[in-house]
């Protein structure tokens, strides 16, 4: 048996990869794997997983440095779901908890069982907000959390802010001399550019659409990697002839 024998369309391309401590069995992670990961997962030793809100393959800690070394791999009988056993370097939740798995059910409540010696990885600001996001979409109270709101009263309600948030950019743009709305704040929370500053509204207005935009694509589960990844592929494309490929595919 060999890796073409993984019941790849079954699960349409993508196998569920349950990852395991080699020396305790504790579950650290669920992710998922495509044939590319896997193969790549086989060849170099350390664990790949294909990210669905990326859209791309991924090697865990390839940005917080907390790789996944293998031991062991697992097919299940039914040829669908692989199992991974691996030494863990640091942590495996974003977190900063070893396992993802520290939310357990009591009755019909859940209740985190915090560590109390958590490493939260370094990763960007868009990841971070990205994952403050998740974590506000479940588990926060809407009473005190504007993201827990805004999920709350579904997805019209994260449109309407783009559409608010963006307008406010576009008069901070219009109209650059107009700080009122800003005199109360502390300016030492600010950085380079604080109020006063011409540039200052358009930055303040700009990074509100951005956290709502931030808000909307978690509601589709898309991360601002792919974002990123889409941008990248544009680069040194010729804006016209961008538009023009994606009125081609679909003509």
């Amino acid at each position: 048996m060999n890796i073409k024998n993984i019941n790849w369309q079954k699960c349409g391309g993508l196998v569920p990869a349950i990852t395991q401590d080699f020396e305790t069995n504790e579950v650290l992670m669920l992710g998922y794997m495509n044939e590319e990961s896997l193969n790549l997962s086989l060849k170099t030793g350390l664990a790949h997983y294909f990210s669905r809100s990326r859209n791309r393959i991924w090697q865990k800690g390839e940005t917080s440095g907390n790789t996944q070394e293998i031991k062991e791999i697992f097919l299940d009988c039914d040829a669908d779901t692989i199992l991974l056993k691996v030494k863990q370097n640091g942590v495996t939740c974003h977190t900063g908890e070893k396992s993802c798995f520290f939310t357990k059910f009591e009755g019909l409540n859940l209740v985190k069982q915090i560590s109390n010696n958590t490493q939260k990885p370094k990763y960007d600001i868009l990841d971070n907000l990205y994952h403050t996001i998740e974590d506000r979409k479940l588990n926060a109270n809407p009473e005190n959390s504007h993201v827990a709101r805004l999920f709350a009263k579904g997805e019209n309600a994260i449109l309407k802010k783009i559409c608010e948030e963006a307008g406010e950019v576009m008069l901070a743009c219009k109209d650059q001399s107009k700080f009122e709305k800003y005199k109360d704040l502390n300016l030492e929370e600010f950085g380079e550019h604080k109020p006063g500053d011409p540039k200052f509204d358009i930055i303040y207005e700009a990074s509100d659409l951005v956290f709502h935009l931030l808000v909307a694509l978690n509601a589709h589960n898309i991360h601002p990697q792919a974002i990123l990844d889409e941008l990248a592929r544009r680069n040194g494309v010729s804006g016209i002839d961008e538009k023009k490929s994606r009125k081609d595919k679909f003509q």
